[in-house]
């Protein structure tokens, strides 16, 4: 099988993009990886797949699979704003505002005059079954925020991103049974109240040079603890993301603005 497809990047967050608006998505979790690996297929943290809308309330369904695992994942800010700048100059749509149906969220998607693209990321949720999360009294969580940006979400504050152990703490956290669907660890480094930097190690991807929901999450978790205003300037080792939440006001979505790149296109035998 040839399979043609989009390379992109969105703050060093990497993704293989294909379209299935014409044709069903039909690969298996071992292809998604042989095209995720880095030395025998295309290499990615995510693959993104674009497909017909299946309502009214929205332009595209838009799913997500991690490319170390193969497994579809909830939701990717990085990805959502690699998939407005897909859809564009592809041609899929005119728009500058798209409407999109992830697993379990519907986000709006704002392509900017600057080039860079503005995702609704929905409210954060809080609520243990939402996450989801089970308090098992895990000495590794004390101190830590949990919440959900539409996919599982632990925040841990540290005096400096760049000596924290990411890769320890990381696996260590995503083993808990505290979290029956996985979770995405976050270290959040505060520099003042509008500026951070941060690291992320994902599920099913490891470390990754950004992530969106992993930005919006900490810079949330920052704010209810009184570190952060509500908008702030965040870091992380691939981009500057700017992430922006009003936590006065109930049910306030969390807004990312962040960079959107085509880096090449090709085609790959499966």
């Amino acid at each position: 099988m040839h399979l043609p497809f989009t390379k992109m990047q969105g703050a060093g967050n990497d993704f293989v993009v294909l379209d299935a608006t014409r044709a069903p998505f039909a690969l298996s979790p071992e292809q998604i990886r042989r095209i995720g690996d880095r030395r025998f297929g295309i290499g990615c943290d995510q693959l993104l797949v674009i497909e017909p809308a299946s309502g009214l309330d929205h332009d595209f369904r838009y799913r997500i699979f991690n490319g170390g695992s193969g497994d579809e994942v909830e939701h990717c800010g990085n990805g959502a704003r690699c998939f407005v700048r897909f859809c564009l100059e592809q041609k899929l749509s005119d728009k500058t505002v798209l409407r999109v149906r992830t697993m379990n969220r519907l986000l709006t998607l704002q392509a900017m005059p600057d080039g860079r693209v503005r995702v609704d990321m929905d409210p954060p949720e809080f609520a243990p079954e939402r996450v989801p999360y089970v308090d098992t009294g895990a000495p590794e969580l004390a101190g830590v925020s949990v919440l959900s940006m539409g996919n599982p979400h632990a925040v841990l504050f540290v005096d400096d991103v760049d000596a924290a152990p990411v890769e320890v703490l990381g696996q260590r956290i995503q083993a808990l049974s505290a979290f029956p669907q996985g979770v995405n660890v976050g270290f959040l480094q505060v520099l003042d109240r509008g500026h951070a930097r941060i690291r992320v190690y994902e599920r099913g991807a490891g470390e990754t040079l950004a992530c969106g929901t992993g930005a919006c999450a900490a810079v949330v978790a920052g704010i209810r603890a009184g570190l952060l205003d509500g908008a702030v300037e965040v870091q992380a080792r691939g981009g500057l993301l700017r992430i922006e939440w009003d936590a006065d006001t109930p049910g306030a979505s969390v807004f990312m603005t962040g960079p959107a790149e085509t880096v090449f296109t090709g085609e790959i035998t499966l």
